[in-house]
Formats: structure tokens, C-alpha cells, sequence
């Protein structure tokens, strides 16, 4: 089905990623509308439909469906049940098998897994007793996740040694759990791959990632790493793609090993943080991108303009940034409207295109804005 300018895009949730996605959207001619519990919502607020209800009421979804010709979402964590009643009624070139999913980490890495792409070593545990009893067979140090929720590092724990394990007890309250093998990586990366209901793939440029308290820094693009690497980590996010029948777009995170091996992390079925630089610095922004394949369009073969550096702009951030907006011409400043500068919530991002990426890191750290 080819959904086409003048057509409406229903996004369900009202996020920075359904405001990125609804604004590509709207340079097209599409028109928006967005389900989201908060009326005044970064997308609500390009929106021109706003449905305000939880992502999980049956009245408001079958609403969206009612006013939408494709429908779409800017993150993982919504009702599953609900979402694959809209299929039914609704179309949803994504499907909900994708949020079913990479919703519960046991259900991704098993997906992961079948796809032939590579994993740490690893367990699952129903209960406390079933983690003791076979955390041996991975070893320590290990990491502990609950398969439900969590994210920015939160709902999992390292265990250093057997003398840790009760530091885990506590997750299972949430959910049961998987154990991961941890693994002594030298860099973090990205892929962001976006698939059209024909097949048609294409993987932006890949991002290394810098963290700073679980929360991503930073993204260097393209990615400090051998072409070998960069091979091996596009052909693992394809083969998760293809085996996921994916449309729409998927970020497969990843690590980068001593020996130049990768090791998948975790996947994100939608646009991600670290494809942000692409607004600026491709022909075609992860968003873009995305609103083509959802819509049915043939895609476009991404291409960097250049070296470009991605810096997230927390809520501790945004007054420092603005005092010094007059003294950086080059950088891109995106603010995502949110009413309340919290610290640690995403804002917004900048983004530098460079000739010289360590000197623009340089740079960065300089101004003490992110210090």
C-alpha cells in the first residue's frame, strides 16, 4: 500500500521521536496525528490531531485508527495487547509482533539469536532460586536484567563475584529475569536499519557511542573502528531485519571487542538517539527514512555529508547551552518542547559537522557545558 502527501499519520506516543518523525512527515504534505496521554506533548504540539488518552484505551486507539491511513509508533514500551487489536482494524505496516518482542529481553535475545547474529553468553531465570542455581554456567562478572522495562540502565545489576548474587533478588519482583555474560568491549556502536514492506534495506552511517551514567553522550559518526568491523555490523543488523520481517526502522546497539568481534546488545524498533545527526548530516534523516518505508516509497541510499558529532542536551544542560548559543555558529540546536527542564530527562540535541572530529570533542568538552 503507497500512502501519500495529504494522507494522515497516525503516531502513538507523543515523545521527541514521534515530534522528529511528524515534522519529516509534515515537509512532505502529510498531515499528523498523535495518541498520547499528555496534551501539550512535544508531538502534540505539531500534531494536527491530538488524541489524548494512555497508549493502552481501546476507545482512543480505535480513534487514531478512524482518522489515520498508517499508523506508526516512537517507542517500544506501549501496550502490546492493544496495539495488535489496531491491526486489525487499522493499518499498521509494522505489525506488533516487534514490540511484543523487543519488550521482553528474553523474547529479543532469543529473535536475535535465531537470526544467526552473535550474543554474549546467556541464562534466563524465572525466580531468584533458578539465577543461583545456574549463574555458574555463565560465569562472573555477569550482568542480571529484568526482561520487562528498564532502560538508561536501569532494572539491571552487575554481579562482580558469587558474594553479589542477592544484589538481584530485588529484580525479580518486576519480572523474571536473563543473565548475560559481561563483555570486556572497547566501544559501543550503533546500527540503524530501515527495511520498506519490499524488502528494500538500507543502514545509515554507523555511530559510536559514549555513555555517561547509562545515559548516551555522545555519538561519533561515522564510528572509530576498522571497515572489517563495520561489515560485520551491518551484515548482523540485515540478518536480524530480514528474520524479523522488518518494516519501518530497527537500531540494533552493539559492542565492539578487543579482538574486533561483535557482540549484539539490544534492539530499539523505531528511530533512535544515536541517529540524530542524520537531520543534518545525511541526504536522508533516520526520520525521513522512516516515514518512506511505512508509507510504502522506495528508500533512499544514505549518504554522509560528513564527520558529524551528536551531543544530548539534558536538562542540566539546556541554560548553559543557550548562554553560549552566539558563540557556536556551526552547531545545529534541536529542543524537543518539553515544559520542564528535569535533570537527566532528554531535551534536546546539537550536532556538530566537522572536518576534524577530535578537535570538535576538543571543542565540546571546552565550552563545560556537558562537564
Amino acid at each position: 500500500m503507497i500512502i501519500l502527501p495529504g494522507q494522515t499519520i497516525g503516531i502513538i506516543g507523543g515523545g521527541q521521536l514521534g515530534r522528529m518523525m511528524g515534522l519529516a512527515a509534515k515537509e512532505a504534505g502529510f498531515k499528523i496525528a498523535v495518541l498520547d496521554p499528555t496534551m501539550d506533548s512535544p508531538c502534540g504540539q505539531i500534531a494536527d490531531i491530538r488524541i489524548v488518552a494512555p497508549y493502552n484505551d481501546e476507545v482512543a486507539l480505535e480513534e487514531l485508527g478512524d482518522v489515520s491511513d498508517v499508523i506508526t509508533y516512537e517507542f517500544e514500551n506501549i501496550d502490546y495487547e492493544g496495539l495488535h487489536r489496531l491491526t486489525q482494524i487499522a493499518y499498521v505496516p509494522q505489525g506488533a509482533e516487534l514490540v511484543r518482542i523487543t519488550q521482553n529481553r528474553i523474547a529479543e535475545k532469543a529473535e536475535i539469536t535465531a537470526s544467526g547474529a552473535p550474543v554474549a553468553k546467556y541464562i534466563t531465570a524465572s525466580n531468584f532460586n533458578e539465577l543461583k542455581n545456574n549463574v555458574d554456567t555463565i560465569g562472573y562478572p555477569c550482568i542480571v536484567k529484568t526482561a520487562f522495562g528498564g532502560y538508561d540502565g536501569k532494572g539491571q545489576v552487575k554481579l562482580g563475584s558469587a558474594a553479589d548474587i542477592d544484589e538481584a533478588k530485588e529484580l525479580f519482583a518486576h519480572s523474571e529475569c536473563i543473565a548475560e555474560a559481561f563483555v570486556p568491549f572497547k566501544k559501543e556502536i550503533s546500527v540503524i536499519i530501515q527495511r520498506n514492506p519490499a524488502g528494500e534495506t538500507y543502514c545509515l552511517p554507523i555511530a559510536e557511542n559514549i555513555h555517561k551514567h547509562h545515559i548516551l553522550h555522545e555519538s561519533i559518526v561515522p564510528a572509530r573502528v576498522p571497515e572489517a568491523v563495520i561489515q560485520k555490523a551491518e551484515q548482523a543488523a540485515k540478518a536480524i531485519a530480514d528474520h524479523l520481517k522488518l518494516v519501518g526502522t530497527l537500531a540494533v546497539e552493539m559492542f565492539v571487542l578487543e579482538n574486533e568481534e561483535i557482540v549484539i546488545n539490544e534492539l530499539a524498533p523505531r528511530p533512535h538517539n544515536s541517529g540524530h545527526y542524520s537531520i543534518e548530516a545525511c541526504n536522508v534523516s533516520q526520520f525521513h527514512q522512516h516515514i518512506r518505508a511505512i508509507c510504502g516509497w522506495p528508500l533512499r541510499k544514505p549518504k554522509l555529508w560528513a564527520p558529524s558529532i551528536m551531543v544530548n542536551v539534558l536538562g542540566e544542560h539546556v541554560t548553559p547551552l543557550k548562554k553560549v548559543i552566539k558563540n557556536h555558529p556551526d552547531w545545529s540546536i534541536h529542543l524537543y518542547g518539553k515544559a520542564e527542564a528535569k535533570e537527566k530527562r532528554k531535551m534536546g540535541h546539537v550536532t556538530i559537522m566537522t572536518d576534524n572530529v577530535e578537535n570538535t570533542l576538543d571543542e565540546i568538552d571546552a565550552t563545560e557545558i556537558w562537564s
